[in-house]
């Protein structure tokens, strides 16, 4: 929910993790191909690989049956109602600042997993965690760009801050203060650079 450029790079970035069946919405409802209301030729171009039965509707019928939602948009878009409709444990993730789109308290027995983007509640997704350690992993070798897989390896050694043993529901994802995650991030960014071919040491 959000397909501005929030929206966007999210797309791009779960495309390049692998998942496939994914709807973006914005505040017309599913963006779909031959839509005539608030098109531009970015969402023209993602519509080639998203919403791949070209699916119509609200945000609603988006999220009937889905498994994970991620609003990049605005508060109060969400209802209770909504996140029952979707799959078994949903997980939700609930970006908008500083309201999200629902609020976690709203989800108690109903959603499996709640981030937000706000400090005072549980599995706080805050941008802090990638952009010291990517920038540090991409200038130790002199990368000439930021590819796909840097930024996916970001995302994996963030998460990799995490043990199985203290993995729960409310711990996803590590506090934006924790200190050894810009270095476990810097550190993939720089091998997947090298990887990709895109290092000048």
């Amino acid at each position: 929910s959000g397909f501005g450029a929030g929206g966007v790079a999210c797309t791009r970035m779960l495309r390049a993790a692998g998942f496939r069946d994914i709807g973006p919405c914005d505040s017309a409802g599913i963006v779909y191909r031959g839509r005539p209301e608030r098109m531009n030729p970015v969402k023209n171009e993602l519509l080639e690989v998203t919403n791949l039965n070209n699916e119509q509707g609200s945000l609603a019928d988006a999220l009937r049956g889905a498994d994970v939602f991620v609003g990049v948009s605005k508060p109060g878009t969400v209802t209770p109602d909504m996140v029952k409709s979707m799959n078994r444990d949903p997980i939700v993730f609930a970006l908008a600042n500083p309201d999200p789109e629902i609020l976690p308290g709203h989800l108690d027995g109903i959603a499996r997993i709640v981030a937000t983007g706000r400090s005072d509640y549980a599995n706080q997704v805050n941008n802090v965690l990638c952009f010291p350690g990517l920038f540090r992993g991409a200038l130790s070798c002199r990368a000439s760009r930021v590819t796909d897989k840097m930024k996916i390896e970001a995302a994996y050694a963030i998460a990799s801050a995490i043990g199985d043993d203290e993995l729960r529901e409310d711990y996803i994802i590590p506090d934006p203060f924790d200190q050894r995650v810009p270095e476990l991030v810097a550190e993939r960014v720089r091998e997947a650079a090298i990887d990709d071919g895109v290092a000048q040491q």
